[in-house]
């Protein structure tokens, strides 16, 4: 018996018609790297390892406009829909228009509240006034535009690089609204619970009381999951109950959690997604935050009457831009916070990482000099003793009595790695650490759960309001039964029995993509010594040097530096075409 263990032949053998065959076998492939559609205008450059059906392929949608299992018009059941080029699987294309009908809802409910709200900023000049003090500097202030755009717009987007004050904007937003309204019903979330973490912690440095009763969670905990259902409770025949929800670290959110998210939000409520529009997408199908970031074609931009009004409360704004955007639907509800108060865009972290995003090969050169940077270090030859330099800073929890410092000190720093095999992979790497440790006789790495082990969650535990990402330390409690100890929302201790936690791994190091939404004062980026790796991309490389606030040492080669920065993320949707079209 013949055996085909391509998965993706698997599915094209599936649909006994010969003429869709290749399409459904490069939609299953698209869709496994990422992608939510496939392009079928621009069929060429594709895989030579695709099956022998593939190769008389046709560009164009005419080839399948008569398929019987191909939908028009997506208003069918049938399992693939063509539309403006693109052929999508349904599910696809339904997530991809429910995200766009749900946009264009909140766009119409704010046109008719935008009066009522103007005479409201107003009416309280006086408390925006407060939150944005006049400093005399006379460059654009992109956190008041930010500001004022959330308090006008119901569906409102905040881009920014890290260090560029996306949470201070977010609270002098929430300072604004609930002096406006004190009874505001207000919820915030983010993808992972690390994530939600780091907004409450930086929520929580605001002096403002209705603060500290806020506790951020993770989306799935917000729209509250249905146990083994890729469903929730909270959908549009169910809404959420808040006037305002502010969503963090928004480029971690794949398409079907997107959709499923927006679909349960009421038409009259404020929507605020955060985000840095140049990390890393989704570890599943879609990038809709980039797609949404990039489908106006530029950003920043608003209509003079809107500038009059940002400029009244000292935005500084230029008083005339362009004006060929002004039909986009989204005009006006995209800014980009441009100034960073943690790095420099002349030196360290910042120079380096906009150099990486921007492919500026003569400015990552010169970081790989020896002594050119106090916060980048480039480590060409993957020194052995640099390796273990940086590790030695893990006795600092291990020696820390105390839990709740003890995973502080924890995350204060960090190994990331690109890839789980290998060399430099992420299981080679923490087996490095936990010899290195236990030679220093600082763990017994002896069994499992050992004491001082660090873990990081790798599904949900909704039992235990524990979620993938989270990350705490196997540590004995005070009858000496060994716990796994976590921080939860409110900075408060949580321990669980490690038994009940079964998918966990030893976190000493992580991969680049768990690390989105957390930061460390030092990172140790190891990328592999080979250039035969398809993930390394400026994406890739950009969120893993900017996860570190202080100090990154990047153990990686010249040829393999330079080959990620030039690579970048390029994933199919209908987003910005269906925006134009629509």
């Amino acid at each position: 018996m013949f055996t085909i263990n391509d998965v993706h032949q698997q599915f094209a053998e599936y649909f006994d018609i010969p003429v869709l065959k290749p399409y459904a076998y490069l939609l299953s492939k698209k869709i496994s790297e990422g992608h939510i559609c496939l392009h079928l205008d621009d069929l060429q450059g594709q895989s030579e390892e695709l099956p022998a059906y593939c190769a008389n392929m046709v560009p164009g949608a005419a080839a399948l406009d008569t398929v019987r299992l191909v939908a028009k018009d997506g208003k069918d059941d049938q399992p693939f829909v063509l539309f403006q080029d693109r052929l999508y699987l349904q599910r696809y294309f339904r997530y991809e228009t429910t995200f766009l009908r749900r946009i264009y809802q909140f766009l119409e409910t704010e046109k008719v509240l935008e009066e009522e709200r103007l005479a409201q900023l107003e009416e309280h000049a006086d408390l925006i006034k407060t939150q944005f003090p006049s400093s005399g500097n006379i460059t654009p202030d992109w956190q008041l535009a930010a500001a004022i755009t959330g308090v006008l717009n119901n569906f409102t987007i905040i881009t920014g690089g890290p260090g560029t004050g996306k949470t201070t904007t977010v609270a002098k937003v929430l300072n604004i609204l609930y002096g406006i309204d004190p009874a505001l019903k207000v919820v915030l979330a983010a993808p992972t619970g690390k994530a939600a973490a780091r907004l409450a912690e930086s929520l929580r440095n605001f002096k403002n009381e209705k603060f500290q009763s806020l506790s951020p969670g993770t989306i799935h905990r917000l729209l509250k999951s249905k146990r083994d259902s890729p469903y929730f409770h909270h959908n549009a025949s169910n809404p959420l109950n808040y006037d305002v929800v502010i969503v963090d670290e928004c480029s971690m959110i794949d398409v079907a959690l997107f959709a499923k998210l927006l679909d349960a939000i009421g038409p009259k409520t404020r929507l605020i997604l955060l985000g840095d529009k140049d990390q890393l997408a989704s570890v599943e199908a879609g990038s809709f935050f980039g797609d949404l970031c990039q489908a106006q074609g530029a950003i920043n931009l608003f209509t003079p009457q809107r500038i009059k009004v940002m400029n009244m409360f000292g935005a500084n704004l230029p008083p005339e831009q362009e004006s060929q955007h002004d039909k986009h639907p989204l005009f006006q509800h995209l800014v980009e916070l441009r100034t960073s108060h943690r790095f420099s865009d002349d030196k360290g972290i910042g120079k380096f990482s906009k150099a990486i995003i921007k492919n500026d090969k003569a400015a990552i050169l010169e970081f790989l000099q020896p002594g050119a940077d106090e916060q980048v270090v480039i480590d060409q030859v993957y020194s052995k003793e640099l390796f273990e330099q940086f590790i030695a800073g893990y006795e600092a929890f291990i020696t820390e009595p105390n839990i709740l410092p003890a995973l502080k000190k924890m995350n204060a720093l960090r190994v990331l790695c690109a890839v789980r095999q290998g060399e430099q992979g992420l299981y080679a790497v923490n087996k490095a650490i936990e010899k290195y440790l236990h030679d220093k006789k600082l763990i017994r790495a002896n069994v499992e759960f050992y004491e001082n082990r660090p873990i990081i969650l790798t599904r949900n535990y909704y039992e235990h309001n524990l979620f993938n990402g989270d990350t705490g330390i196997i540590r004995s409690d005070a009858n000496g039964v060994l716990m796994a100890w976590f921080e939860d929302g409110q900075g408060e201790l949580k321990a669980v029995l490690p038994g009940y936690l079964t998918d966990a791994e030893t976190v000493f190091a992580m991969t680049i993509h768990k690390s989105q939404g957390s930061e460390f004062n030092e990172v140790l980026v190891v990328l592999p010594q080979t250039t035969e790796v398809a993930i390394l991309t400026r994406e890739l490389l950009y969120t893993a040097v900017t996860r570190a606030r202080s100090k990154v040492y990047v153990q990686a080669s010249e040829a393999v530096l330079l080959l990620a920065a030039q690579r970048f993320v390029e994933r199919a949707s209908g987003i910005a075409t269906r925006f134009i079209e629509s």
